[in-house]
């Protein structure tokens, strides 16, 4: 069939004004069919520029869909206005060809002498290119790219490309070769003057994938969009380091060296993205490029070691301390602008195996100051404090600590950096503040068990000759509020051990007994010799518990409780009465023993051992709120130390042995 090649004219026929016409089912199967006669036959009886389906596609839509190419090029030539109609969706007559059609005579010589078409976008923001790659229809997708090589570059809503796309499918049908070989100029410009792309980077796409191929074929054929960056992920060399894309990670460093020079949103180059991520190997590979990671300083005027260590990178840290003394050594105990040493972050942030890592390491200075005057044990015994005085004040509940520096979690004028609020009413100029938010990923929230463990081992490796008092300052609450909180504690803790003391009473009076079962003497006696010890055990905790809810209620009671007594007070009864309860729960496993005495349920005599167990965990977790004042460090650091050299130092050193024999 001979191609038909139409030019867009006006139609004469003011169809505005009349409403839209439904396609019958007899027009549809004509269509459908390509009937021409028929078609014809019955066409001359309706409006055809007001024929629409439910969904706004005309007669033209419809014939492209199903690939009738007869009455495709029949409607086009006599009915021209339907070319450029978009149905409800805001598709032209090429989206729907690119879906679902072929690239027939008819569409080529309608994308030829129609080129506006190509760049049309539906309601997705995708062009008739994005839906050819979309749906694999290589045929259109070549069409449309050699008629306007730029739309390979438009970004749909959600910001990608056909280029994107094509990465993204895997190359399928070799579609992204085709879009590879066009000859559009780069960076493209819209009429707006914005560049393109603005949206995903289709290098981007292929590192995702791990695909070295794809890089490669992008590099051969558009190697300038190997310098592509994304707002959020950096360059290629960003967002290889991030994931940990060691093989992309290469050849992006032999391709386009210039990448690792370059800082993201953060502020960050990509050697310190690799920190970050955990990323041993390729921390490797730039340091064999660049043995002077001591130049990499972030916008924070952190070095890899000062991010390794606040991300809590064992791998990483380790690997850099053991480096060459002259490559490590600047590293050690440089400050950044908050004066900060990577010791100081690895404490703040909660990093236990970091800080041990770094606190044990003899060339470690433990006691900089930063600027805030603070060690690092001053500084983690800072923000606990803060967190403690916090949750008293405000909740129960636990609030997370952000990984950052107390200056920036106020508004500040950056050039004065003097408060906001003592700014109020002073002339300032907007454009010397900075306005951007800090990255949401550039938060770190420390859970509260970290934080004491790093505290304990910063307690026994780094903790200045200072008092706890000096170091743990004291939260204090506003009289008025602090009377009306301690009166509420006191009737609390009161009936509390008033019940305690109760239960505990009537445990005295009714001691468990031995059960009978029926086991000859020699059983009996050993039967007889387990109850008492278990039985002493029992009275012992008993009487325990019920001393210390007495001792607790009597403080309480006591009329000549004044105001400023009455806070030690409460509190002094509230370790007792926590006491109290444990003992009484110890007391009740011990009167489930006794009553297991001579069964064979073992299963349930497990049970029992592994409840108690749990208790005694639960019972130092809760001890451990009082740390400061208690002084359990060591209770924390001994278990650390089986922790970190069973599970992970004797497994690094093994395979550090096997590297080293070749074995």
């Amino acid at each position: 069939m001979s191609s038909v090649a139409i030019n867009i004219v006006q139609n004469s026929i003011p169809i505005d004004h009349m409403a839209n016409t439904r396609i019958d089912s007899k027009l549809y199967e004509c269509v459908k069919q390509d009937n021409i006669e028929e078609f014809k036959s019955l066409v001359q009886q309706h409006l055809t520029e007001k024929l629409v389906t439910p969904c706004g596609n005309t007669l033209l839509h419809v014939a492209v869909s199903y690939g009738s190419d007869n009455i495709t090029s029949y409607l086009a030539g006599t009915f021209p206005s339907l070319i450029t109609i978009q149905n409800s969706q805001k598709d032209t007559i090429l989206h729907l060809a690119a879906r679902e059609g072929q690239a027939s005579h008819t569409i080529i010589s309608l994308a030829e002498s129609n080129p506006s078409l190509t760049g049309k976008t539906n309601t997705k923001g995708n062009t008739p290119l994005h839906d050819a790659v979309i749906a694999d229809n290589k045929e259109v997708a070549k069409l449309l790219v050699s008629r306007d090589p730029e739309v390979a570059y438009y970004n749909n809503n959600n910001g990608k490309s056909p280029l994107y796309l094509a990465v993204e499918n895997g190359n399928k049908k070799e579609i992204l070769d085709d879009l590879l070989k066009t000859e559009a100029s780069f960076p493209i410009r819209s009429e707006d003057g914005d560049a393109l792309p603005k949206g995903r980077s289709p290098v981007h796409a292929a590192i995702e994938q791990r695909n070295r191929d794809i890089l490669e074929k992008i590099e051969k054929e558009k190697p300038e969009l190997l310098r592509l960056t994304e707002e959020e992920l950096g360059n290629s060399l960003h967002y290889a380091s991030s994931i940990g894309f060691l093989e992309g990670v290469r050849f992006l460093l032999t391709k386009f060296h210039d990448g690792a020079y370059e800082t993201n949103l953060e502020g960050n180059y990509p050697i310190h993205v690799a920190c970050k991520s955990d990323s041993v190997d390729v921390v490797k590979e730039f340091l064999d490029i660049f043995p002077y990671p001591k130049e990499f300083l972030n916008k924070k005027g952190q070095n890899i070691l000062h991010v390794a260590a606040k991300y809590g990178n064992r791998s990483v840290v380790r690997y850099i301390l053991k480096q060459d003394q002259k490559l490590v050594a600047p590293l050690l105990n440089a400050i950044d602008e908050d004066g900060n040493t990577p010791l100081h972050l690895a404490a703040v942030c909660g990093r236990c195996t970091a800080t041990f890592l770094l606190v044990r390491d003899n060339r470690v200075e433990h006691f900089i100051v930063n600027n805030r005057n603070w060690t690092p044990y001053e500084y983690l015994a800072e923000e606990f404090s803060k967190r403690s005085g916090k949750e008293y004040i405000k909740t129960d509940e636990m609030l997370p600590l952000c990984c950052q520096p107390a200056e920036e979690r106020k508004p500040i004028d950056s050039n004065n950096s003097t408060p906001a609020h003592e700014i109020k009413g002073k002339e300032v100029d907007t454009n010397k503040i900075d306005k951007k938010e800090p990255s949401p990923k550039d938060k770190i929230v420390v859970g509260y068990f970290p934080m004491v463990m790093t505290l304990s081992i910063l307690f026994v490796n780094a903790r200045p000759k200072k008092s706890l008092k000096e170091i743990f300052p004291a939260t204090l609450l506003p009289m008025s509020r602090a009377r009306e909180e301690t009166k509420t504690m006191t009737g609390n803790v009161l009936v509390v051990a008033v019940l305690v003391a109760g239960v505990t009473f009537a445990g005295v009076i009714q001691l468990p007994q031995l059960r009978d079962n029926n086991n000859s003497s020699d059983h009996r006696h050993e039967f007889n010799t387990i109850y008492e010890n278990l039985l002493n055990s029992y009275l012992a905790l008993d009487v325990l518990a019920l001393s210390f809810s007495l001792a607790a209620a009597l403080v309480l009671l006591l009329p000549s409780v004044t105001n400023g007594f009455q806070i030690s007070a409460v509190s002094f009864s509230s370790y007792m009465v926590g006491l109290a309860i444990y003992m009484m729960f110890l007391a009740f496993l011990m009167s489930v023993s006794i009553a297991l005495i001579g069964s064979h349920c073992s299963l349930v005599a497990t049970t029992i051992t592994g409840v108690i167990v749990v208790s005694l965990l639960i019972i130092l977790l809760n001890v451990s709120q009082f740390l400061p004042k208690m002084r359990l460090p060591h209770l924390y650091y001994g278990p650390f130390l089986v922790y970190f050299y069973s599970r992970w130092w004797l497994p690094n050193k093994l395979s550090d042995l096997k590297k080293k024999h070749n074995l």
